[in-house]
């Protein structure tokens, strides 16, 4: 399932969904990498 996280106020990161982490942050894998981050609502 393709997801997307905010990384600071600008920077928004689109990958496939890896898990959540008990902090309540995400976390995609884009490539190779692994990326955590806020997860961004889905539109309606």
């Amino acid at each position: 399932m393709i997801r997307t996280i905010a990384m600071g106020t600008a920077i928004l990161v689109q990958g496939i969904y890896v898990k959540t982490l008990p902090d309540g942050r995400m976390t995609v894998r884009v490539g190779g990498t692994n990326y955590s981050g806020k997860p961004i609502s889905q539109a309606a």
